[in-house]
């Protein structure tokens, strides 16, 4: 009997989404969420069994493109983010003293 997954069900199927829409290899995505690549590769073919899934090739090269540069942007404002908060914490610390 297989044990149960550490993973909510929803973060392997967003993970897997994130496969299917990515350019990016899957070793990459898989380090990138903290998975073992192979267990990553595991579920996108799990769910290539299932039907009714979108597969990578219902988006159209615009729709690709698109979603390419949004999550390039997402990434930028999330290092933004994260600079922004480390500044408010030094400068906080700053005060304090």
């Amino acid at each position: 009997m297989a044990r149960p997954s550490q993973y909510p069900e929803q973060f392997r199927k967003d993970a897997v989404d994130l496969v299917r829409s990515s350019d990016r290899p899957l070793r990459q995505i898989a380090r990138d969420l903290g998975v073992n690549h192979e267990t990553l590769r595991g579920w996108v073919r799990a769910a290539e069994k299932q039907p009714g899934r979108a597969a990578p090739a219902d988006l159209s090269v615009a729709e690709r493109d698109e979603l390419r540069k949004l999550r390039a942007r997402v990434r930028e404002l999330e290092l933004e983010k994260d600079i922004l908060r480390k500044a408010a914490q030094y400068f906080a610390k700053e005060m304090g003293q």
